[in-house]
This record gives C-alpha cells, sequence and structure tokens, in this order.
C-alpha cells in the first residue's frame, strides 16, 4: 500500500477514534473508579512516549480499554459498579514497519498523565519493557470519591489512536 494511502487511512482513523473518546467519556462517568476512555488515552499517550523514549520510531498505537465493575476484594470504600481495573490491548506499528502491542492491567489513572498496573510492551514478539508505571504519577487524581448509596452505569470499551503521519516520497 503506498505511504500516501496509508498516511490517509491514519488520519481518518485518527479523526474517528477522537470523536469516539470524546462521545464516549463524555457519557461515562467514574464513579471514583476508572473511565476506559481516559485509560486507553493514557495508556496511548504514556507508551507512545516511553516507547520513543527507549530510541523506537512509534509510526502509530492504538489502544483499547475495558473497565471492569466492581469493588476491589475487601474494599468498602468503592461503590459497588465503580471500576477498579481496566484491561488494555494496543496494537500499533514502528516507522520500519514491526509490529508493536502493549497489554496489562490497569489500576489506576491519573489526570491522563500517568497509568499504574502492570504492562508489557513488545516490538514484533520481544518484549521491550515491562512496567507497573508508566508517565508522570505525581499529577493530582483525575477521579471523586464514589457516592456509595448511588448506582452507576458501567463502562464500555474505548479506542484511542496515536498517529504519526508519514513524508509523502
Amino acid at each position: 500500500m503506498p505511504a500516501r494511502t496509508r498516511a490517509r487511512r491514519a488520519l481518518a482513523a485518527t479523526a474517528a477514534a477522537a470523536a469516539a473518546v470524546g462521545a464516549l467519556a463524555a457519557c461515562e462517568p467514574t464513579a471514583g473508579g476508572l473511565n476506559s476512555a481516559a485509560v486507553a488515552f493514557t495508556t496511548d499517550r504514556t507508551a507512545t512516549s516511553t516507547l520513543e523514549r527507549l530510541r523506537f520510531d512509534v509510526a502509530w498505537l492504538s489502544c483499547t480499554a475495558k473497565a471492569d465493575g466492581g469493588a476491589a476484594t475487601g474494599s468498602r470504600s468503592a461503590s459497588p459498579s465503580a471500576a477498579t481495573r481496566a484491561t488494555v490491548d494496543c496494537q500499533g506499528e514502528t516507522r520500519a514497519g514491526q509490529d508493536i502491542t502493549v497489554t496489562g492491567e490497569v489500576t489506576e489513572e491519573l489526570a491522563g498523565k500517568c497509568v499504574r498496573g502492570n504492562l508489557t510492551a513488545r516490538i514484533e514478539k520481544k518484549i521491550v519493557f515491562q512496567a507497573t508505571m508508566l508517565g508522570d504519577c505525581s499529577a493530582a487524581p483525575s477521579t471523586t470519591p464514589a457516592d456509595p448509596g448511588r448506582p452507576q452505569p458501567t463502562v464500555t470499551v474505548t479506542v484511542t489512536e496515536t498517529v504519526t503521519a508519514v513524508p509523502a516520497k
């Protein structure tokens, strides 16, 4: 596929993903728990940044997250529907055409700047990093405490994507 066509498709996918993230984020209250849109977006940003810091030239990365409802075992502070963890699956590619995957579980997302959990990044199936934290976790939390007496909606799957335009040759 020509680079120009690939760049156009990537740009269209980015626009669609941004619209979907915005729409889902607006409809999904956090209820003191994790927001799948925020988790997908923050994981995308922090994983891309980490890979680039490790000298991998990321062409694009697209993350999905599914927040699981239910309080953590033994927890009385979270509402029954507050998500306490989210599974994350990111797929992408380097500019050299190598496959990128970032998978794992996120237990905390802070202000769009940090995720905590257990994440593994692979390029061409080879582990390039394993992390329990990505980003700047000194940022203020992006969620507020839940009202335990009030039921909250559950979470849907969300997609976000980072695309770097490829110059035409």
